[in-house]
């Protein structure tokens, strides 16, 4: 009986809720702000796909993101608010899924307040183009892969996983509700 459980993995979860889940996703964004935004367009899913970049974390946990004012994502979330976002951390060995309502806001302070003048790309007239709106996405729950001591480690552990005949997998995962 000892045997079996020698090779079974450790698993370590810790589920989250509240102020510790904002700082969690907090964390992960912190690593790479650039997501797989999934809206639930009327013609399908696999339409309501893109990356998007979040520009801020607020003290209340909710994610703002510039987007066009014409754009699909923008109609799609008129049509349907609820919202997913995909996010793999810079060192690819975290990831956070969140579910979450999205609401369209026009405010120009915060439009203001979060202008990067790189985004002229993509907003030509600077951050008083009349396209420029705002994603305000409030998450309400998700899940996180957290690998704590990254891929390095995270390879050698495998290694010496696999010499001794057992998972040392260090990682920890969870819900999230915020």
């Amino acid at each position: 009986m000892n045997s079996i459980n020698q090779n079974q993995p450790e698993h370590n979860t810790e589920n989250l809720s509240q102020y510790d889940a904002i700082e969690k996703i907090r964390e992960i964004i912190k690593q790479s702000d650039v997501c797989f935004f999934c809206t639930e367009p009327a013609n399908g899913p696999s339409a309501g796909v893109r990356p998007m970049t979040v520009q801020q974390i607020d003290e209340e946990g909710i994610l703002w993101i510039m987007s066009a004012n014409d754009s699909h994502a923008n109609a799609e979330i008129a049509l349907d608010n609820r919202v997913k976002l995909y996010f793999q951390g810079s060192k690819h060995s975290d990831f956070l899924y969140l579910t979450g309502e999205a609401e369209i806001s026009g405010d120009r302070d915060k439009i203001r307040e979060l202008w990067n003048p790189i985004m002229k790309t993509w907003f030509t007239e600077g951050e008083s183009d009349p396209r420029i709106s705002l994603i305000k996405v409030a998450p309400a729950s998700g899940y996180y892969w957290d690998n704590k001591n990254g891929n390095l480690v995270a390879g050698i552990k495998m290694m010496i996983g696999a010499a001794i005949g057992r998972t040392l997998d260090d990682s920890i995962e969870g819900t999230l509700k915020v």
